[in-house]
């Protein structure tokens, strides 16, 4: 009987020195593809950019509110040493007191006051002074310390949707364009309704704006597809595939985000939960403008525009409002009426 109970200890010993040794394996795997998204400066897309002190983005200590900007370039094309536009811009913005995170997606065709160049729309900030000049001039505009930036080309995504096995998301309506000019690489055709979409489906979701809103009705998909990403990410395989995952988009990112500060977020945001999203500027701020002679997006109230910011801040979706005190003692009198 010793000997019967002495082999079960001695398997159950042998799998947990197996299961800690994968653990092991996993934890140094992601490390190691979290530290290659920092680029060299030799390796960078951004490379030829000179830090400037006046740039350099604000230390995050782990107490404080931390703010992400995410952006997504489209890189066809480019010569050496060119820099796409972010076509995309979010910001993604965690209080790790509260666990309250935000995300806010900008308009690209907003025009702002470029920190050291001539007012611009706000996606070239990145094209003259690389990823820090683009947190400092989203900074300005948003009132915030942006501290980080993740860049992504959109093959990165592309790669990411289908590393995490697809998402299944409700595509609110059929999407149609085609450009001969493109080649037809980028066409976009999707179908209304439920549907598992892969990378490259994704990436045409995300992009569509040939519509009467444009780009406001595809900031508001971004987010929506992006915390969809987000939830699919925290499911137990895909946590268990991440150096996997990693090694595929890696070729595509770049960060500020040292390892630890990614293990840190990673936890932050895995507490965390969406607590809103809005687009910036919002409408009732918007002024439609001409320069050069083409139309841009101006901000009528820069001050009330960071004030919409810290209110937004504030709110969180998942909160259930109280009942009105009508609708209390209303629901009190016939507690037997509800709807069959």
């Amino acid at each position: 009987m010793r000997k019967k109970w002495k082999k079960i200890l001695l398997a159950l010993l042998a799998i947990v020195i197996i299961v800690v040794g994968l653990a092991a394996w996993k934890v140094y795997g992601t490390y190691r593809e979290l530290d290659q998204m920092s680029k060299s400066k030799e390796e960078s897309r951004f490379g030829q950019f000179e830090e400037k002190p006046e740039y350099k983005p604000p230390e995050w200590t782990g107490t404080e509110r931390v703010n992400i900007l995410l952006m997504g370039g489209d890189e066809r094309g480019l010569r050496k040493g060119e820099v796409a536009r972010s076509d995309s811009m979010m910001v993604a913005s965690f209080d790790p007191v509260t666990k309250k995170a935000h995300l806010f997606s900008i308009l690209r065709d907003t025009y702002v006051d470029i920190p050291g160049y001539k007012d611009n729309r706000i996606n070239a900030a990145i094209t003259l002074g690389g990823p820090d000049l683009a947190m400092k001039t989203v900074g300005n505009l948003l009132g915030l310390n942006i501290q980080y930036y993740v860049y992504v080309d959109f093959q990165g995504f592309i790669k990411l949707v289908d590393a995490i096995g697809g998402v299944d998301f409700y595509v609110e309506k059929d999407m149609h364009y085609t450009d001969a000019a493109d080649g037809h690489v980028y066409d976009i055709d999707l179908k209304k309704g439920q549907q598992h979409l892969d990378g490259e489906h994704a990436l045409q979701y995300v992009r569509f704006r040939h519509d009467a809103m444009s780009d406001f009705t595809r900031t508001e998909r971004q987010r929506a597809f992006l915390g969809a990403v987000a939830d699919k990410l925290k499911t137990g395989w895909n946590l268990v595939k991440l150096p996997e995952i990693l090694n595929q988009v890696n070729p595509y990112i770049e960060t500020n985000l040292t390892p630890n500060d990614m293990l840190k977020l990673a936890s932050l945001g895995y507490k965390s939960h969406q607590a809103g999203s809005a687009q910036i500027p919002p409408m009732d701020l918007i002024s439609d403008e001409r320069e050069g002679g083409a139309s841009v997006l101006g901000v009528r109230d820069l001050d009330e525009l960071k004030e919409y910011v810290q209110e937004e801040l504030q709110k969180d979706k998942t909160e259930t409002p109280p009942a009105s005190p009508g609708a209390s003692s209303s629901a009190s009198a016939s507690p037997g009426s509800g709807s069959e």
